[in-house]
């Protein structure tokens, strides 16, 4: 590094986000080889043991809050390119029963992304994979590191939907508003929150409550336009997010981040648009995952949680996800519980 001197976090060790845009020992602006060069856990590896224990000590009271909505919950899908699992049941005899799952998209409902989800053009996966490195015939950078690792930690909720909504700025479910960097500080402080190296960083926008609670035709309609609030897609927000040490973004909507893509910092003008599928020109999943390796949570289950964070005014808590083990896989459902 050309300047390691400052770090995130409290006894992280890590360069902060501007030194890492003036690396000369690897690519500027990724967090390569600062878990060795064959890392494939990216942030998770901020997870120590010494924050899990400490995380285990704010269950104070017991209650548990599941973060995950049911398999086909998103159905029809909002991007088009996910569709409904059918379930299929069968008994040997009377008393018997078993089954199996066609059609299903791990990524359909509530979910965690794998590091080989999403690639960027300029730089390659995360730690240099190549295109030809990711297929369906390798597990590299699959979800079952995640599944190995163990995703446990400090759970922290901001929950800017009650935040604005109190300002007299309340989101709609078609509501392309970014938060910013600004945005995020002044929602931790007003709920006395500070968010620390190692968390797992939770971002209501309340927009899958909204999608929810529409009608199928409703649904299908939004789908056609579809805009979603979420984190900007400006260089201070992934700062913010490197520079807090956080392990795991997730929030309650499609991707994270605001969608679509507007007034971005990382939009590559010489890129055509994909034949088909979302766009991710311009979108924050490329810095966050592919250069910095940062793992992302999408549409969890946050209401019923925020809403006891709201009534007792504690918003941190112990968060344990357990992805699947599928070797190879881009994605997984979440299986994410917090506990208070």
């Amino acid at each position: 590094m050309t300047d390691a001197s400052t770090v995130i976090g409290a006894g992280t060790g890590l360069p902060d986000y501007d030194s890492l845009l003036t690396r000369t020992d690897g690519p500027a602006g990724t967090s390569w080889g600062l878990w060795g060069a064959d890392d494939e856990l990216g942030t998770v590896n901020l997870l120590t043991p010494e924050r899990i224990v400490a995380a285990a000590a704010l269950v104070r009271t017991g209650k548990r809050f599941s973060l995950d909505h049911a398999v086909n919950a998103f159905e029809p899908f909002p991007s088009g390119t996910r569709h409904a699992a059918e379930h299929h049941m069968f008994a040997n005899n009377p008393w018997h029963r078993d089954e199996y799952v066609d059609s299903y998209y791990p990524q359909s409902s509530s979910q965690i992304d794998a590091l080989r989800h999403v690639g960027d053009p300029a730089f390659g996966f995360y730690g240099g994979r190549t295109r030809e490195q990711i297929t369906d015939q390798t597990t590299t950078l699959g979800v079952q590191n995640y599944a190995d690792a163990g995703l446990v930690g400090r759970g922290v909720l901001l929950d800017v939907d009650r935040h604005l909504a109190a300002a007299g700025r309340p989101l709609g479910v078609n509501d392309p508003t970014a938060f910013d960097a600004e945005l995020l500080d002044e929602v931790a402080a007003a709920q006395g929150v500070e968010v620390k190296a190692g968390d797992l960083l939770l971002v209501r926008t309340g927009w899958a409550g909204r999608y929810l609670a529409l009608t199928d035709p409703e649904r299908r309609e939004l789908n056609k336009g579809r805009s979603t609030p979420g984190l900007a897609q400006k260089e201070s927000v992934v700062r913010w997010l490197w520079d807090h040490g956080v392990a795991l973004v997730a929030a309650d909507n499609t991707g994270v981040e605001r969608y679509p893509a507007q007034d971005s910092d990382f939009y590559d003008p010489s890129l055509p648009p994909p034949e088909r599928g979302p766009n991710h020109n311009g979108m924050i999943h490329r810095p966050l995952l592919a250069r910095l390796g940062m793992a992302f949570g999408e549409l969890w289950a946050l209401d019923e949680l925020a809403a006891d964070c709201a009534a007792d005014g504690v918003y941190e808590f112990l968060l344990v996800a357990s992805p699947l083990p599928f070797a190879g896989a881009a994605g997984s459902p979440a299986n994410a519980t917090a506990i208070k």
